[in-house]
């Protein structure tokens, strides 16, 4: 059996109307997606399949919460998740996923798997910087933070300060100093060049 079996959806045994799914979305979902944000999570997905004889009208609805880590703590950050996804699936030829809106899906499928579509759906649903509201952060890792990168910025401050200094220390040059006798040639032959010109 299957990682995602529970997710396939009879679609050739649904005769015309309304059908209603259930599905409960744990951490073990995630862990098999090899999601690496979510770290737990307690969701409810409802799918309502409408079914008219010719395509199938797919919405889902999902409602709970994620387990994120915190970008600026690193502490468990619970994220409530009430989103929606709405797809047409009818019967052709071939697998045909270049719409939005609707989905083409081989005659020749009894089922269709939409643990995908479930998954892809939970995702856009959480923002990319996963940060606790502002107050909200661990305040011992906060304070922490707050000191390396303090600690960091008089680092390179520091290290700036003595490149500056060394500069300043370094002989003023006038354009004739011995310096690499490569550049005096080739200075040679600039000049060379201009009076040929």
């Amino acid at each position: 059996m299957g990682k995602f079996s529970a997710f396939k959806l009879p679609l050739k045994s649904l005769g015309a109307g309304t059908h209603e799914f259930e599905y409960r979305l744990d951490k073990s979902f995630f862990a098999n997606m090899e999601s690496s944000d979510v770290h737990d999570a307690d969701l409810a997905v409802t799918l309502t399949v409408k079914y008219n004889g010719d395509f199938y009208d797919l919405d889902f609805h999902i409602v709970g919460e994620v387990v994120l880590i915190c970008d600026s703590c690193l502490d468990d950050l619970h994220f409530p998740i009430d989103t929606a996804y709405h797809i047409v699936v009818k019967y052709g030829d071939d697998y045909n996923d270049d719409s939005d809106e609707v989905l083409e899906i081989p005659g020749s499928d009894n089922y269709l798997n939409v643990a995908y579509m479930i998954y892809d759906t939970v995702e856009l649903a959480i923002p990319i910087k996963h940060v606790h509201p502002i107050g909200k952060c661990n305040r011992q890792m906060s304070q922490l933070l707050k000191k390396h990168r303090a600690t960091a910025n008089d680092e390179d401050a520091e290290l700036e300060n003595e490149l500056i200094d060394e500069m300043d220390s370094m002989p003023e040059s006038d354009g004739e100093s011995a310096g690499d006798p490569r550049w005096n040639a080739l200075r040679k032959l600039s000049g060379d060049n201009d009076t040929e010109n």
